[in-house]
């Protein structure tokens, strides 16, 4: 069953991680429907990750408000979707609210899978799959497609680059006095979920000193944005100058860029973690509290550093008791594994 549409607009999720993970589903739909229009509807906060998508014919951004105010965005909001006259409606999202938007909206053949009470809402309700728990996240997002006819893919996430920003982030690191030849490590120490996530921030800081120690070529890249500012300047206090802080100092388009110049990147189970994987950027991921297999990188499943202990994974903010799964993964083993894909990036490239 393939619905004839002219007019798409897909509700993507709200957090960075799965909103890149669900990238595959702009490219499933465009090559169904490669004459219909595709609207991205984004957080307006994480909207900057896909305005170069080539899939994509319009951003629709909305932000998230309380009160008063929210009341007369959602009513912006509903206006603006029945402006579009929408005859298919993907909704990524499982929230009552977004399925009430899209019926107040009149977005036609409204797609979901079937949570909070929002099943009378939707033209196409989807069950969740039964492997939810047990397979990645891309296969359940691509599993929602299968309600109109659309099977599922081998499509991969990915990003795409926006004109010009490539050379801003050069003029960036010329500002750090960083050689075209260096060889570029990124990392990202923190997580939006909570601390449970995040590996211990005096290892971060030694596995950078260990890398420029190494070689001196290698030079270490800080990334994070604004909220984790203040931790990460304390990671990199009184650090070698090959070790950069740049937390803070790029939106999300100009990190897609950063970190499409690094030859590896180390990160806890995070969005840009997400960013990395969807460039194809060799990367080690350091799992604890989370599920790999449910959210970890999707292309580069073998960066995948996790001990397992008997109360992991326990999706925890905090955790209750003495954080083995993350204490488990020692300096040593990040920083063999991060040169271990630098010497192999080199082999390569020689």
């Amino acid at each position: 069953m393939h619905l004839k549409v002219k007019n798409i607009i897909v509700q993507m999720p709200n957090w960075i991680g799965d909103l890149v993970m669900a990238t595959p589903i702009l490219t499933d739909l465009r090559s169904t429907y490669p004459k219909a229009t595709i609207t991205a509807m984004v957080l307006d906060k994480i909207g900057g990750i896909l305005e170069a998508d080539v899939d994509i014919d319009e951003l629709f951004l909305f932000s998230k408000v309380k009160g008063l105010i929210r009341r007369m965005k959602q009513r912006s909001i509903v206006r603006k979707l029945r402006e579009g006259q929408y005859d298919l409606g993907i909704l990524l999202t499982n929230s009552l609210s977004s399925a009430w938007r899209f019926w107040q909206g009149n977005v036609g053949n409204k797609t979901g899978f079937c949570s909070d009470g929002r099943r009378f809402l939707l033209d196409h309700p989807i069950p969740f799959p039964k492997k939810r728990h047990t397979q990645h996240l891309v296969a359940t997002y691509k599993q929602l497609l299968c309600g109109i006819g659309i099977p599922p893919s081998s499509t991969l996430p990915r990003l795409f680059i926006k004109k010009g920003r490539l050379q801003a982030v050069r003029e960036l690191l010329k500002r750090f006095d960083i050689p075209t030849h260096a060889k570029l490590i990124g990392i990202h120490p923190g997580a939006a979920y909570g601390p449970a996530k995040c590996w211990l921030p005096e290892r971060f800081r030694e596995v950078a000193i260990r890398l420029v120690e190494n070689d001196s070529a290698h030079h270490v890249l800080f990334v994070g944005d604004a909220f984790h500012k203040n931790f990460i300047n304390k990671i990199c206090s009184g650090l070698p100058k090959q070790i950069v802080n740049l937390a803070g100092q790029t939106d999300l388009s100009s990190l897609i860029a950063l970190i499409s110049t690094c030859s590896a990147f180390l990160s806890n189970d995070s969005g840009p973690m997400h960013i990395a994987d969807s460039l194809n950027i060799p990367l080690v991921a350091l799992f604890g509290s989370t599920n790999p297999v449910v959210t970890g990188p999707y292309r580069r499943s073998q960066g995948i550093l996790q001990k397992k202990v008997s109360c992991s994974p326990c999706f925890k903010k905090v955790c209750p008791t003495d954080f083995l799964c993350m204490k488990n993964l020692t300096v040593d083993l990040v920083v063999a594994r991060l040169l271990d894909i630098l010497e192999q990036k080199e082999t390569v490239l020689s």
